[in-house]
């Protein structure tokens, strides 16, 4: 199976869409998209995040997307069914992370501590995402655990921004950093999507 960091390429953005119908969620993936991003992740945290992510694929259909917030085995099911490119996870646990092994697309299991990333790494995972970084330690954290665990690379989400991302992507363990932050809730309610675009463009070039 293809790994998350070779399915994301040079893009060290993870872009989080969270969508409040279908059509939003086509319009915040084409601004990011014309910033130049290739792969967005639609987080499943509202009622219409399913078919928004069916939506962006078949309105984009060169745009690599996939699902995140996936928490158990059902609702890993209906990303699949979605068409979901790849899952992330924002927790792990024993059942979830056999899912994920099984499931047949890239995954990126959520850890927040040493127990975590041993658990993932024990069920054959060397990439992961730290949730939530900035409450789980941050750089600091990782730059402390990348000596104990040399094989495993993050991608840290939560409480990343335009400020700190490059505290994350210096260390030689993060292959990329995920975030809200090019997507704000008042563009995405204004239709603002030259925001959106201007935001992503300056965190693909840091």
């Amino acid at each position: 199976m293809q790994s998350f960091s070779t399915l994301m390429g040079t893009q060290t953005l993870l872009p989080i869409i969270q969508a409040d119908s279908a059509g939003q969620g086509v319009d915040i993936a084409r601004a990011m998209q014309a910033a130049g991003i290739k792969l967005v992740e639609v987080v499943l945290r509202t009622p219409e995040s399913l078919d928004a992510l069916s939506a962006i694929k078949q309105a984009l259909p060169e745009l690599t997307v996939g699902a995140g917030t996936v928490i158990d085995k059902a609702t890993l099911t209906q990303a699949i069914n979605a068409g979901a490119d790849f899952i992330v996870t924002p927790a792990s646990s024993p059942e979830l992370l056999e899912q994920l092994a099984g499931c047949g697309i890239p995954a990126l299991p959520g850890v927040s501590n040493t127990g975590d990333i041993l658990l993932a790494s024990e069920a054959g995972f060397s990439e992961l995402k730290l949730f939530p970084a900035s409450l789980s330690g941050g750089a600091p954290f990782l730059n402390a655990v990348g000596s104990v665990f040399q094989h495993i690379r993050f991608c840290p989400t939560g409480g990343v921004n335009a400020e700190n991302q490059q505290d994350y992507l210096s260390l030689p363990n993060v292959f990329a950093v995920g975030g809200t932050w090019v997507a704000k809730p008042n563009w995405v309610q204004a239709g603002d999507w030259a925001s959106i675009t201007q935001a992503c463009k300056q965190a693909l070039t840091g």
